[in-house]
This record gives C-alpha cells, sequence and structure tokens, in this order.
C-alpha cells in the first residue's frame, strides 16, 4: 500500500480495487461516484487527494460537496473521510460537527475558495499502510450511518422528488401535510418515517416558508394534471405594470374586480398593492396552495374561492368548488354578482395551469384518463362547440377562452394573461384587442427550458391584427435583475407546410412495399403502421416535417431512407426533391438559435408560398436549393441510412456526399453549387471524415455513409469508470464530427436561415 502515485485517479483506482472486495463486492466504481465527487461510500464520504496539504481547505471542500447532497435531497453520511493517497493516511472527521455549515448554499466548484476555513481535529488518523488500521478503515468504511438535516426551503424540492420516487403513489399531502385546518393529515417532513434516519422533523405549523415551491412539490401526477402556476417575483412586477393599465381604462362611475382564477399561493399578486389587492377574487384548486393563499393574503383580498374551510373543502387533494373549468365555478355567486353588475369592470389577471397528459409519468402511473379529466370539463365541452380542431387540447387554451367567453363582457374589461404566443399566433383562439405586452424567458417559471411566454394585456374588443411586438426581457439569475430589454415582433401565421409544400401526387410506378424506418434511420419492427410504404426509382428518402412550432423539435423532423413509420411527411423524389429542402432547413432552426427569445416565438409556414413557387419556377432560387442540400448532408439531423432490409433489398443514402461506391443523388447536384469559401471548407472537411472513417475498424466498405451513420456507427465511445467522463475510440472522427458541427451552425445561419424568413418558412 506504499506506492507512490502520479495522479489521482490512479491511486483512487488502487485504493477501491483492493477496499471494494472487502467491504461490498457487489459495488461498482461507478456506484459510488455517482454524485460528482469523489465517492459516496455507504455513510462516507470520501475525498482522495494525492497528497493533503491543507485538512481544514480539504474539509471545507468536503462540507460543499455534502451541502450539495441535502440539497439534491440524498443523505449526508455521517463521516468524511480524507485519504492522502501517497502518504497512506486518511483522516476521519463526523459531519454532525459541521452541520450548521452544512445547511449553507455555496455558489462555484467546490474545490475553490476553500482556504481560510478551522475545522476541528479529526476524529481519527488511520494509517492503512498497517494491518490493523486497514482493518479498522475497513470497518468505518462498511458503516451506513447518517447525518439528520433540517428541512428548509433550500432542500425541501429535493426530499420532495426523493420521496415521490421512493412511494410512488403518494400524495401531496404525505409529504407535507400538517394538522392545521379541516382536513389533518401529518406528511413525512413533520413525521419522518420514511426518512426517519436522515431528516430532523419540520416544526413549521404551516408551509407559508414554501410559498414560492408550491408547485414544484405537487407528487408528479399532480403536476401533470395542475400545470405550473408560479410567476417569478420580478416578473409579477411587470405584469402589475399591465394590471395598472387596466385599471386606468375603468370608466368613471365604475369599480372593479381583479379575478385570478388559478393563483396558486398568490406569488402573481405580490406584486400588487394593498388597495389593488382589495378588489381582487382569487382562487386555486391544489388543497396546500390554497391554505397557504389563504394565510399570505386572505384577509387582504375582496374574496377567496370558497371564502373558508370546511370539511367538506379537501377532495382528494384538491379544493371543492375551486375548479376554474366547472360549471359550478363559471356559476358561482361571489363572482356572478360582479359579472352581472355592468357597474363594474372585469379584469382577469392570470398565469394559467398548462397539462401534457400524454406524459410517460402518466402512462408509467396508469393514470392517462385520470389526468385527461378536464377535457370532459364544462368549460372544454362548452369550447368545442364553438372551437374546432386540436386547440381544446391545451389546458391553458381553455383558460383563456373562458376568459372571453363567460366573464368580459365591456370593451373596457382586460385580461393580463401569460401564455406561449401560440395561442393568437398559430391557433387564433382570439381576435382581440392588443394593448402591451412582454415576453419572458420561461426558463423562470421553474422549468428547464429558455423560451419564449407572453403576457399581454387584451382589450375586450375585435381587432384583426397580425402582427404586434412585446418587449423582451431576461432575468440575470446571478443578480436577480432584468437584462436590458429587446423589441421582439410575433406575427401570425395562416398555412402549414403540408397545406402547400408536401408532395401528395400519385406515382404509378410505386410499388408496395413493407419497409419502414424508426426516428434514428434503423428498420422499424414495430405494429404501428402510419404510412404506406413503396418503393420507387425515383424515391431518395422521406421527409416528416409537421407541427409550426418547436417543442419538440427532433420528433416533428426526420429525415429518412424510408417512410417513417407514424408518417406525417412524404417521400423525396429525383425529380423535385431540391425544392423541399427548404422545409427541411426551416425545421431545425431551433437547434442552432436556442435564445430564449426564439422558442415558441418564431414558428413554421408557408405563407409566402405563392412567390416561393413563383421564383423557384424562374431559376431565382437554383443556388439556395443547393445551399440547402449542402446544409442537408452535414446536418445531424439527416438520419438517412444505408442498410440492407429485411425485405433483402439494399437501401443506399443518396443524400450524402460519401462517393466511395459510386456517386449519389446529393454528389451529383451539388456539383452545380456554386461554392463560396465557407463552402469549401465545408467540402474539404466532408472529404478529411470520410478518409478517418475508413481508417476505423468500425467502416464498412460496402455502405454508403452520411454524416448521422458516421455518429451513430463509427463515432463510438465508452465512459471511464472513474472519472465518468466520455473516451472516443476514434478521435480524428470524433474532433471531424465536431468541427462540421461548429461550420453547419455557422453556415445555417449565415446562407440559409436570411432565406426562409424571406419566404416565411420561419416566421
Amino acid at each position: 500500500m506504499s506506492e507512490k502515485f502520479s495522479t489521482e485517479k490512479d491511486g483512487q483506482i488502487d485504493f477501491y480495487n483492493q477496499f471494494l472486495p472487502r467491504i461490498n463486492p457487489n459495488l461498482t466504481v461507478e456506484d459510488i461516484i455517482a454524485n460528482n465527487n469523489d465517492g459516496v461510500l455507504n455513510g462516507n464520504l470520501i475525498e482522495f487527494k494525492l497528497s493533503v496539504k491543507d485538512l481544514n481547505e480539504v474539509l471545507f471542500q468536503c462540507i460543499k460537496y455534502l451541502s450539495a447532497l441535502r440539497i439534491k435531497g440524498t443523505p449526508v453520511p455521517a463521516s468524511i473521510v480524507i485519504v492522502d493517497l501517497n502518504s497512506t493516511k486518511s483522516y476521519l472527521y463526523k459531519s454532525e460537527n459541521y452541520l450548521e455549515f452544512i445547511e449553507k448554499i455555496y455558489n462555484g466548484g467546490a474545490s475553490k475558495n476553500n482556504s481560510g476555513f478551522i475545522g476541528g481535529e479529526p476524529e481519527q488518523i488511520f494509517n492503512y499502510s498497517k494491518s490493523v488500521e486497514t482493518e479498522n478503515l475497513i470497518s468505518l468504511l462498511k458503516e451506513n450511518t447518517f447525518t439528520k438535516i433540517h428541512i428548509d426551503e433550500n432542500c425541501i424540492v429535493g426530499w420532495a422528488e426523493h420521496y415521490y420516487r421512493i412511494k410512488e403513489i403518494a400524495r401531496k399531502e404525505d409529504f407535507l401535510g400538517d394538522d392545521k385546518g379541516k382536513h389533518k393529515t401529518i406528511g413525512e417532513i413533520r413525521n419522518p418515517t420514511v426518512f426517519k434516519d436522515y431528516i430532523y422533523a419540520y416544526e413549521g405549523e404551516t408551509n407559508v416558508k414554501f410559498n414560492y415551491l408550491m408547485d414544484k412539490l405537487n407528487d408528479t401526477i399532480l403536476k401533470k394534471n395542475l400545470g405550473a402556476f408560479y410567476t417569478h417575483p420580478l416578473y409579477a412586477q411587470k405584469a402589475a405594470e399591465l394590471v395598472r393599465k387596466a385599471i386606468e381604462r375603468v370608466p368613471e362611475g365604475n369599480d372593479y374586480i381583479i379575478l385570478d382564477r388559478c393563483a396558486g399561493t398568490g406569488n402573481l399578486e405580490s406584486a400588487l398593492t394593498d388597495e389593488e389587492l382589495s378588489h381582487c377574487i382569487v382562487s386555486t384548486v391544489e388543497y396546500y396552495e390554497y391554505k397557504v393563499l389563504q394565510e399570505l393574503i386572505g384577509s387582504k383580498v375582496r374574496a377567496i374561492i370558497p371564502p373558508t374551510e370546511t370539511k367538506e373543502t379537501f377532495n382528494a387533494g384538491l379544493v371543492n368548488g375551486a375548479d376554474a373549468l366547472s360549471k359550478e365555478y363559471v356559476e358561482n355567486e361571489v363572482i356572478k354578482q360582479y359579472i352581472d353588475n355592468p357597474k363594474y369592470t372585469i379584469i382577469l389577471f392570470e398565469n394559467p395551469p398548462y397539462a401534457e397528459t400524454t406524459s410517460i409519468e402518466h402512462q408509467k402511473s396508469g393514470k392517462g384518463k385520470e389526468s385527461s379529466a378536464w377535457k370532459q370539463s364544462y368549460v372544454v365541452t362548452e369550447m368545442k362547440k364553438e372551437v374546432k380542431g386540436t386547440v381544446s387540447n391545451d389546458l391553458g387554451n381553455a383558460f383563456i377562452w373562458s376568459a372571453f367567453k363567460f366573464y368580459l363582457r365591456q370593451p373596457t374589461d382586460s385580461y393580463i394573461v401569460f401564455s406561449p404566443v401560440k395561442y393568437w399566433k398559430a391557433q387564433h383562439l382570439i381576435n382581440k384587442k392588443f394593448l402591451d405586452g412582454y415576453a419572458f424567458n420561461r426558463r423562470h417559471f421553474h422549468t428547464n427550458i429558455d423560451a419564449c411566454v407572453m403576457c399581454a394585456l387584451w382589450s375586450n374588443e375585435n381587432s384583426n391584427i397580425n402582427e404586434i411586438k412585446i418587449n423582451g426581457i431576461d432575468i440575470d439569475e446571478k443578480t436577480n435583475k432584468f437584462r436590458d430589454e429587446i423589441v421582439l415582433p410575433v406575427k401570425q401565421i395562416f398555412n402549414s407546410y403540408s397545406d402547400f409544400y408536401f408532395d401528395k401526387q400519385k406515382y404509378d410506378a410505386d410499388k408496395q412495399s413493407s419497409i419502414l424506418c424508426n426516428l434514428d434511420g434503423t428498420e422499424y419492427t414495430g405494429n404501428t403502421r402510419r404510412v404506406n410504404p413503396v418503393v420507387n426509382e425515383n424515391i431518395i428518402g422521406y421527409l416528416a416535417v409537421y407541427s409550426s412550432g418547436f417543442d419538440n423539435p427532433d420528433l416533428h423532423s426526420s429525415l429518412l431512407t424510408c417512410g417513417r413509420y407514424d408518417g406525417n411527411g412524404f417521400y423525396l423524389r429525383k425529380t423535385n426533391y431540391l425544392e423541399k429542402l427548404p422545409m427541411f432547413a426551416a425545421s431545425r432552426y431551433i437547434t442552432y438559435n436556442r435564445e430564449w427569445t426564439e422558442r415558441a416565438r418564431i414558428m413554421k409556414s408557408a405563407d409566402k408560398a405563392e412567390t416561393f413557387f413563383a421564383d423557384a419556377k424562374n431559376g431565382k432560387l437554383n443556388n439556395f436549393f443547393l445551399k440547402c442540400l449542402l446544409f442537408t448532408c452535414i446536418e445531424m439531423q439527416n438520419h438517412c441510412r444505408t442498410f440492407t432490409g429485411s425485405d433483402g433489398r439494399f437501401y443506399r443514402n443518396e443524400l450524402c456526399l460519401d462517393t466511395t461506391n459510386g456517386e449519389t443523388v446529393a454528389s451529383k447536384d451539388i456539383k452545380n453549387l456554386k461554392a463560396n469559401e465557407t463552402e469549401k471548407t465545408i467540402l474539404e472537411l466532408y472529404s478529411t471524415l470520410l478518409n478517418h472513417v475508413k481508417e476505423t475498424k468500425e467502416y464498412r466498405k460496402e455502405l454508403t455513409y452520411g454524416i448521422y451513420q458516421i455518429f451513430a456507427e463509427i463515432d463510438t465511445s465508452y465512459t471511464d469508470e472513474i472519472t465518468g467522463k466520455t473516451v472516443y475510440n476514434n478521435i480524428q472522427v470524433h474532433s471531424d464530427l465536431q468541427a462540421m458541427k461548429e461550420l453547419c451552425k455557422t453556415y445555417y445561419n449565415t446562407e440559409i436561415v436570411p432565406v426562409l424568413f424571406k419566404y416565411e418558412f420561419l416566421k
């Protein structure tokens, strides 16, 4: 054990190889280092150093690791073991002695800025070059004890997610319940059973401390049923400015109410003055949010639905009488007295929920039907009588439609609503007068997605405008301040690609086939078949581009050698494929433009199809089509592959530039491109990449390779079991692909995107 190590990694491997067989031979190194530290082994956090120069500094680094575990809802090991590899010594500290520091929040890397910390003496020092002390260290590493931590707003979400993973059928009350109100269920945080060895009982009488986190504390299914109600306080302030503009519109002699049917815990109302709150009527359908809402603003608002809690209020985690989509709510007497009184101006102020009722969580839990119950609600049933198509599938749309249907009656009534712009831009759900609005970054609404959410002030007056401008504002998470405002245009779209650009012609030479493709370009073997598979000498691929938005860009965009199993596209033909490629190019926009201002604001359209066809016919677009072809040949979402199908037919990728086995359709046509310097660089890199591909053991000379097939079958890798890092088997191939990716992005945004906007493939 006295071997000297030149790298920490070598010492780590040696340590685990020697100790793990004695502690638990079933454990792997990957199991131990799963939390971005040197290892958690049973109840021990282990930190390795080649040579420990400052125990206090390393101890503080370990404290930061334990702080991160606590925030994630991961048990905090009772022991901290610092291993000095080259002196074969380990130092034991007890984490309970440093709980005050563990329960703080640290920013930046755990290994940085650790000097100056003063810790106590080690509980014990092991010299594991000696047999007796080695046995003592093994005994310690077998211990599986943990330090109890206190639940607070910094860690409760992590522990809630941990709890719901263990208790898949648990409800929110099982985790968060208290003994206040008519419904008394003492939850896990107040009486730990699952986490009895890991957390102290939370002593707060109510859950008001977790006000801004209540939506994140819902159990998995409730999250999907209810959507999210959270609004960032800074965005609430901006929205309040729109409320005040709506109040200015109240006619002289009128009073007004501000109605929020999905208030959550009231954080949207947090930016309102007490005077403005006195005009508010609020409700929320989730029981524990209702209790917090009562506690925070119940004494300040005009009304809460229902006004007080009774023994009938609680209903399986929800609030009886507070379902805004029910007939009971629409006819609620407290609200209706103002709706029916012309001397009251109605202002709705809402961040409506959204629901993903086909999510994996619902299917796994067998609650798909339950989660779609809102689709059978009174409001949605009435909505379907007037609104056709898929518009009624969005829970948020039900709130927006019903606002104008049941609550807004006079021209001076107003609606301030948070929602992606799709309801106005693409779905044309309303045609009302736009007064003002903002664009906010969805990331700050308790999601991990950068996307545009519009907060609009609508007047209850009809209008046929088809373009609006909104002020885009992001938040700097470090300073918690607004970034600079930018003006963002939003234009309505009216026509889809399938209306004008899909090839719907019947070809007499088409022959029945049996081969369809998965999304990754491999042969499909499942039973779902929504397209008729055919073969023809003029077929070179299958293009599926659907959905106006970019919510799932890789799902809604496919380029395959054979038909896509679930359809949504058409076969590409040698005779006309070039003029179809702009659709594929447009479908990749969000991949190379990930700014929050783009997703959910920019969409796909065919609104300038007539101009496009005219310019295509007179040859104006010939070189642009070839640019789209070059882009298609280097874009990773082109999943065309070369393979032999189960029908015995050889299917060749014709939309690539590999001419090893003869010219492809693409390689022939690309010769007509008047290549600029960037395009010459791309073509040279493509050639270099193919040369490197041919040097690999994975290369099969009978295949014609496109970029994606190279990525999937040649650019193989494995994970280093110690560092957890990816190691590439063919580094030159991988490097070429990375370089091509950067070239592709620059080329796309410079040469392709402006033309796509000109012809409104993107709008």
